[in-house]
């Protein structure tokens, strides 16, 4: 039995030396998605090593109210005398986790309602498209607003409500590669030998579909950071957690503008949304050109995220 276990993880690690390859390769010809990747890499550490990484408890009054960038505080402290940086390193905790925990559950739905939709057809393929089609045409903005206002406050709050606004695209997109792989020989095959339903959808839909699904999770977790920072901007967010969006919502508040601190206390949170946004886009972008590499000999084409 030891014997047989050699092969097999010598034949393991052939594989995940090819793909750690392949990998290379890609990242090599697509410099950009490299620099994505790179992003993440270190706002995910800032998140994951924050009590290693802050100077200062972010909850603590640790200098004067408005005092200017120093060694001491490097990008400042804000109306209260809390410090800036720290407050920033560990917004990225709560920014990060509501955008990959409201992505997951967004693409979990997506993709059992695209799955089940394309594969089924008929009623049920209507039915669910119509609900779709609902969720996609209602306003944004004020959809957004209205159900946080009326759930209140809360992390768990923010991300049903994030969840809930951007599963639908996603499960369209997912239905359209289930049409295309619904005739395929081999599904065609495992219905002939008398495969249930339930079977057909896990063992052979479901595996042709998911480098899509992931390639729209890391979308769908940059729009879900963008619209977390809007509520917190508009006084949505969860007043318990700090995260970027209820930075930048203090400092609109408290008149970081007026004081001339915008420059340390607007600018920050501002730019690391906008190279985690960025961060994700050039990563789905990279995953959708290795599922579908059409995309690279095109032009680089692709779709829109979200609203």
């Amino acid at each position: 039995m030891a014997q047989a276990e050699i092969p097999l993880r010598e034949g393991l690690g052939l594989r995940l030396r090819l793909r750690l390859r392949r990998l290379g390769r890609f990242l090599q010809a697509h410099p950009l998605s490299a620099v994505g990747l790179l992003f993440l890499a270190v706002l995910g550490g800032v998140a994951v090593f924050a009590p290693y990484l802050s100077p200062y408890d972010p909850e603590a009054v640790v200098g004067k109210p408005f005092q200017k960038p120093s060694p001491q505080h490097p990008l400042g402290t804000n109306d209260i005398g809390q410090d800036i940086l720290s407050e920033l390193i560990y917004g990225a905790r709560t920014s990060l986790l509501i955008g990959f925990t409201a992505a997951a559950i967004a693409i979990l739905l997506g993709t059992l309602v695209g799955v089940v939709a394309g594969y089924a057809g008929g009623w049920v393929d209507a039915a669910l498209m119509r609900l779709v089609d609902v969720v996609l045409v209602i306003p944004f903005l004020p959809l957004m607003i209205l159900l946080a206002a009326y759930l209140g406050p809360g992390l768990l709050n923010i991300i049903g409500v994030i969840a809930a606004l951007i599963w639908a695209r996603p499960a369209r997109v997912i239905r359209s590669q289930v049409l295309s792989l619904r005739h395929a020989a081999y599904i065609e095959a495992a219905e002939a030998l008398g495969a249930s339903f339930g079977r057909v959808l896990l063992r052979h839909v479901l595996p042709g579909v998911l480098p899509l699904a992931l390639a729209q999770f890391i979308l769908a977790a940059s729009s879900s950071i963008l619209i977390e920072s809007s509520l917190a901007f508009l006084g949505l967010g969860d007043p318990l957690r700090k995260s970027w969006g209820t930075i930048l919502y203090y400092a609109q508040a408290r008149g970081a503008f007026l004081t001339g601190a915008w420059l340390w206390w607007v600018l920050p949170p501002g730019l690391l949304i906008t190279l985690s946004v960025l961060g994700f886009a050039l990563t789905g972008y990279a995953l959708e050109t290795l599922v579908q590499p059409q995309l690279a000999r095109h032009g680089g084409g692709r779709r829109s995220p979200t609203p």
